[in-house]
């Protein structure tokens, strides 16, 4: 079911890229100066797209507001200084894949090329807009009901509306294919994230087409410099949780590196803590305190003058495990993270109906990896799991401890059996 959602929305876009290149190529381009127009536009909007990801975002973020701009721009185009265009909705397509394609291929030589599937939202969700406005507008019957004004205006952001849901939908039907997290919690980041810099590419959609309309295409440039600025701030903002992030992992590997935990243990912790996370419908901010609290979550242990015998937390009397996450806390304040990542390292030790969601997540995720790491539970993790539904009358919430054994099922460890009911 779910490879066919993915081939499908790549069918649907592979079929209409070809009747559009193969219409426009037997026709000739409409009004060529206008396709090119914006067809450099795309083009230098992909160009201008940076290699940073999200990486807890399951779909390609990696954002060409400029690109997205002018091509929502051209499908939304009625008029050009005045005069009507008569370009269609395949021409709009071809002229949308063939400059994306053009700005995407330094991106393929260097390896850090879109996704396939992204390019397949950006074609289906341009064809949307194109097929809404373009035969309304060609057939005269959209000025008639709402003429040349602002009610035009209102016709326009509704349609752009329209079209960012669409371009959601698509984008969690997709990362639920391929991810197999809940479509849920994926429609809603996705739909967060058309509030952020989506609603820019779209205010600046309708302002390129409006203007064009009302100046020509000297109106191009003029609206494409703000959107340019915006995107240089994305991409130091961008940097800048990257390389913050960056230190955080290093910081966390302390633990490791001075004998107090095994290798890799916070990474996996972090990991296994995220997939869960994302099965309870965290948002992606949620997500970002959970990472950064499940990589810290052994810091405190610095402060031991004997290690716990294999780092193992889970398996301490309470009241230890509590003063050594209370010292982690502390030591996590000094390190400048903010005040919600300490809080959820100082409580990760209290008992389950006290603590913050993430803290439920990190202490579960925690006493999985040290009782499938160690050599209490040879038989791997379904032993583990079930001692974690023993312990979830006060130390485990137990949809956290059920989150925890789907997420095991799916990516493919040891077999892992539904709690029993009753």
């Amino acid at each position: 079911m779910r490879g066919t959602a993915v081939w499908g929305v790549r069918g649907a876009a592979g079929l209409l890229t070809a009747a559009g290149l193969g219409h426009t190529l037997w026709n000739g381009l409409v009004e060529p100066g206008i396709a090119l127009a914006f067809g450099i536009l795309i083009t230098i909007g992909e160009l201008a797209r940076r290699d940073h990801r999200d990486h807890h975002a399951p779909t390609d973020r990696r954002p060409a507001p400029l690109g997205s701009a002018g091509a929502l721009a051209y499908a939304l185009l009625g008029q050009n200084a005045g005069q009507p265009t008569h370009h269609g909705v395949l021409q709009i397509v071809a002229v949308v894949v063939a400059a994306a394609l053009a700005g995407i291929v330094p991106h393929i030589a260097r390896g850090r090329g879109p996704a396939v599937d992204h390019v397949a939202r950006r074609v289906l969700t341009v064809a949307f807009a194109a097929v809404c406005f373009q035969p309304l507008y060609n057939s005269g019957r959209l000025e008639e009901r709402v003429g040349q004004g602002p009610y035009l205006v209102l016709f326009l952001l509704c349609l752009l509306g329209l079209t960012a849901l669409c371009e959601a939908v698509l984008a969690a039907v997709l990362a639920g294919a391929r991810t197999g997290w809940p479509y849920g919690p994926l429609l809603r980041d996705e739909l967060r994230a058309q509030l952020g810099i989506g609603s820019a590419i779209c205010a600046t959609g309708v302002v390129m087409a409006l203007g064009v309309a009302g100046a020509g295409l000297w109106a191009l440039p003029v609206f494409s410099v703000p959107l340019l600025l915006t995107q240089m701030s994305f991409h130091r903002i961008t940097a800048i949780r990257t390389t913050y992030r960056q230190t955080i992992t290093s910081l966390a590997r302390a633990t490791e590196i001075a004998g107090y935990t095994p290798p890799g243990h916070s990474r996996r912790v972090a990991a296994l803590s995220c997939a869960v996370g994302r099965e309870l419908g965290l948002s992606e901010r949620e997500l970002t305190v959970l990472e950064y609290a499940a990589l810290m979550h052994d810091i405190g242990q610095l402060s031991l003058v004997d290690p716990v015998p294999d780092g193992a937390t889970a398996v301490l009397p309470a009241a230890e495990a509590r003063r050594i996450a209370e010292l982690g806390g502390e030591v996590a304040r000094q390190t400048g993270v903010p005040a919600e990542v300490a809080v959820v390292v100082e409580r990760q030790a209290d008992p389950y109906r006290e603590q913050p969601v993430a803290a439920r997540i990190v202490r579960a995720v925690n006493a999985y990896d040290d009782l499938v790491g160690g050599d209490r539970h040879p038989s791997g993790s379904l032993a583990a799991l079930e001692e974690l539904r023993l312990g979830t009358g006060q130390d485990y919430q137990p949809e956290v401890v059920e989150c925890l054994a789907r997420v095991l099922a799916r990516g493919g460890r040891d077999r892992v059996v539904p709690a029993p009911r009753g």
